[in-house]
């Protein structure tokens, strides 16, 4: 089967640094993965790589078969790769509601409802966005993601800043959103990766250290050495 996203021999440097070295990944439609790996390892550059934001230093990236490298972040949007910011990218002087139909590029008020009520904002459609809490400003920003249909959605720590319950909410709407989309998520709360992962990918110093399922990455030495501490 065509993968959904294939990248081969992906790599970016920064000056000296090597933040992506290497990395052959395939993701496959209907997925749930889950990329971890201790702060530096890469994920948010290889998730930059992916969507656009930034150009690789070597290496390819293909979406539905098709080679999408040379693409701008904008044009990868209209294929279909939705990416939500690890750092908030809200518009802080329109409310959440104005920020959802921005995104999805729809005026209509109704589509805009539509994605904040899955997200648990409804009730705050006509609060400004930038007086939101920052986990609630983290949550408008899947929305906006969302609100643009896509086949791929990435999640840069999406749940940072949200209480416990905000968590149970976001594991049953990424579980809703997985039965229309595919899910590529970085998350640093274990146990909602180990909770909704179908597979994971664990990244170290740019590179792939390990992939399997959350059973699998549990029980790997290295893994245990590099990331989870229970080595």
């Amino acid at each position: 089967m065509l993968p959904l996203l294939e990248t081969r021999g992906l790599s970016r440097s920064f000056g000296g640094l090597q933040a992506v070295s290497n990395v052959d990944f395939r993701l496959d439609k209907g997925e749930v993965r889950a990329v971890i790996g201790p702060n530096g390892a890469g994920k948010t550059t290889f998730v930059s790589l992916i969507s656009g934001r930034i150009a690789p230093t070597a290496g390819t990236i293909a979406f539905e078969g098709e080679d999408v490298t040379p693409l701008p972040a904008f044009r990868r949007v209209r294929r279909g790769i939705a990416y939500t910011f690890q750092i908030t990218s809200i518009y802080s002087n329109l409310t959440a509601e104005e920020n959802v139909a921005l995104a999805a590029h729809q005026p209509g008020r109704k589509a805009s409802l539509e994605q904040l009520s899955r997200v648990g904002l409804a009730e705050r459609a006509a609060q400004l966005a930038g007086t939101l809490s920052y986990g609630h400003q983290r949550l408008l920003e899947v929305a906006m993601g969302l609100a643009l249909r896509p086949k791929l959605l990435i999640l840069d720590e999406p749940t940072q800043g949200l209480s416990d319950a905000e968590i149970e909410g976001f594991i049953a709407l990424v579980r809703d959103v997985a039965a229309e989309a595919t899910v590529l998520l970085i998350e640093h709360n274990m146990p909602v990766v180990m909770e909704l992962a179908h597979r994971i990918t664990v990244l170290d110093r740019g590179s792939i250290l390990a992939e399997g399922s959350p059973a699998e990455i549990r029980a790997n030495h290295a893994v245990q050495d590099a990331y989870l501490g229970t080595g």
